[in-house]
């Protein structure tokens, strides 16, 4: 495996190139042009929406990792109630959205009726600069936070509103769950889950 594929653990020094790549990685994320439809302005708000959500919460309360273009974000079932905005970010991602605020809220609060309930991790999100996308960046954190679910007995949570993902997350030995329609005219999010497998499967 190169270098640059290699995950380490993320830090909050590393927030403006985390920030960076997973604006890029997610331009073309149907729900993130949903919440920031205009092109001109998408990049840069999209590097302050993931530099918030980093630095104010993810990086405190849950598992972050890197590679030299990609990122990855888990929160263990420990950490699933801490790993929240609290309301100094909330009002943070309110001022950045704009008039979209109120379709944020309606999609996650969408969402989280169909957030399994069981313990288990989840993969909160996860991109890679489509610059440097199919050199394994993005499939090397997938395999390192599993490892890290597996050895906690746990099964993985994750959404997408992406389909053309879906075979990706397959492939690591997810299944679609659900599909929810997100309010407001908003797009499909599928729900993937992923039982725990034994060590060295």
């Amino acid at each position: 495996m190169a270098i640059k594929s290699m995950p380490k653990p993320a830090v909050i020094e590393d927030a403006a190139q985390i920030s960076r790549s997973l604006a890029l990685a997610f331009d073309d994320d149907p729900m993130m042009r949903w919440f920031f439809p205009a092109d001109s302005s998408r990049e840069a708000s999209l590097t302050s929406y993931f530099s918030t959500i980093f630095t104010r919460q993810y990086v405190h309360n849950g598992v972050c990792e890197r590679t030299d273009d990609a990122a990855a974000f888990w929160v263990p079932a420990e950490a699933q109630a801490k790993a929240v905005p609290d309301a100094e970010t909330i009002q943070h991602l309110t001022d950045l959205l704009g008039e979209r605020a109120g379709l944020f809220k309606d999609a996650v609060e969408t969402a989280a009726q169909h957030t399994p309930q069981e313990p288990h991790w989840s993969l909160a999100l996860i991109g890679a600069d489509p610059a440097c996308q199919g050199q394994g960046q993005g499939a090397a954190l997938v395999r390192s936070g599993l490892a890290k679910a597996d050895g906690a007995g746990l099964p993985v949570y994750l959404e997408s509103s992406k389909k053309s993902n879906l075979p990706f997350y397959e492939h690591f030995g997810f299944t679609v769950r659900h599909e929810v329609q997100l309010p407001g005219g908003g797009p499909v999010l599928w729900g993937m889950w992923r039982e725990p497998r034994p060590a060295g499967a």
